[in-house]
């Protein structure tokens, strides 16, 4: 009987087995569930403000390096990660809200830390289940995260961008664009350039893509200004996605 159980028990692990993550410990989730949830509406934007928020939080004297360690400005250790074998290098910085440290990290997570007591509050993953495994792909978060009324917005290169509960680290969404540079999120919508060379109107409610337009020359951080996303020397109506003068 006993043996029949140690089976059982060894088949469990195989197959829970499947979703670990060789640089993470515990179980990977599969945020699209196999499916492509990249809804293309087509629809212009309505209701855009001239500029951008400013996004001004307090001072985060925190710091990450390329091993995932976080350490404050005296050199002490709030979190202490894993090394990704497969990273780009691109210097990133966490960002403080609330008394919380808040880190995307180069094996596709991001983190929420309770710095005082060095605790882990949650972890999240982001990035898509073709990424799962590891291997040779590169699913850093190199993008600067954004707070806004009480989510956070993160995106990697792991073909995931996605909009995250900052209480508990439940995705409210996540869409397939996979980005390194940083985005703009407005009241309704946020704008992505992603690895593809695509700039996308992602809409903020859930995820839906009103447009999304080829940029086509070499990809860069997107400016928004009246109305307007320049990107390098092109310019997009941000309501359209059409390119203007």
């Amino acid at each position: 009987m006993r043996k029949y159980a140690l089976m059982i028990l060894c088949g469990l692990c195989v197959v829970a087995c499947a979703k670990h993550d060789p640089i993470l410990p515990g179980v990977r989730t599969d945020i699209f569930n196999n499916t492509d949830t990249k809804k293309i509406l087509n629809e212009s934007v309505n209701d855009l403000p001239d500029t951008a928020p400013t996004r001004e939080s307090p001072e985060c004297k925190y710091t990450i390096d390329s091993t995932n360690t976080i350490r404050d400005d005296g050199g002490r250790k709030i979190f202490v990660g894993f090394a990704s074998p497969n990273s780009i290098d691109i210097e990133t910085k966490p960002i403080c809200n609330g008394g919380y440290v808040y880190a995307g990290l180069n094996t596709g997570n991001v983190v929420k830390i309770a710095p005082k007591k060095r605790d882990i509050v949650w972890m999240t993953d982001v990035f898509t289940e073709s990424n799962m495994m590891g291997g040779a792909t590169t699913v850093d978060i190199v993008a600067p995260l954004v707070m806004d009324g009480g989510y956070i917005y993160v995106g990697g290169m792991g073909d995931a961008f996605c909009k995250i509960n900052v209480n508990n680290g439940d995705k409210k969404w996540c869409t397939q664009i996979g980005t390194r540079f940083p985005f703009i999120v407005l009241k309704n919508v946020a704008y992505v350039m992603g690895v593809d060379d695509m700039l996308y109107a992602v809409r903020t409610s859930d995820g839906a893509i009103y447009w999304h337009t080829d940029v086509i020359s070499k990809p860069t951080t997107p400016i928004y200004e009246n109305k307007i996303i320049q990107i390098g020397k092109k310019r997009f109506d941000a309501q359209s996605g059409s390119e203007t003068k």
